[in-house]
């Protein structure tokens, strides 16, 4: 009897186990901050149909994990967990970028587009994040008042 009774406390010792490593090994990713934008683009970043991405990548640029917000307000807080992540395994430095357009395709980047990233490397467990989305390729303009054609009279 006495044997039954330390397999059954070992083995229900072994599973505790086995769950309490499971959900440490679950809750290794949770990255949470906010991204500001400038007041020059806030506008532009809050536009309808404009969504969010922030993605997060490895050393080698490889996204792990990804995270979309449809028509955000300004300044964004965000918090990623595990139903964010690409990969099962996130180790190291990590990269924390964002970009805001209204075309759904990220790694593309075209005119009106708004990206920028964090300032430092994060940590798989960061929090408290800012990440400046402070850059645009914004939209051409032709200049005004000019006569005649600019290459022609460069070339004289």
């Amino acid at each position: 009897m006495k044997k039954i009774l330390i397999i059954a406390v070992l083995l229900s010792l072994g599973v505790c186990g086995y769950y309490w490593n499971r959900n440490v090994a679950e809750e290794r990713f949770h990255i949470s901050g906010t991204v500001v934008v400038p007041e020059r683009l806030v506008r532009q970043a809050e536009a309808d149909n404009n969504a969010c991405a922030i993605i997060v990548k490895n050393e080698a640029d490889v996204p792990v994990a990804i995270k979309r917000i449809v028509d955000p307000k300004f300044p964004l807080e965000f918090s990623m967990g595990k139903e964010d992540l690409l990969a099962g395994n996130v180790e190291g430095t990590l990269k924390l970028e964002v970009q805001i357009n209204n075309h759904g395709k990220l790694g593309v980047i075209k005119q009106g587009d708004i990206f920028g990233a964090s300032a430092e490397p994060v940590k798989p467990n960061a929090q408290h994040v800012n990440v400046q989305a402070d850059k645009t390729l914004g939209r051409v303009q032709l200049a005004r008042n000019v006569k005649g054609n600019f290459f022609r009279t460069a070339a004289r």
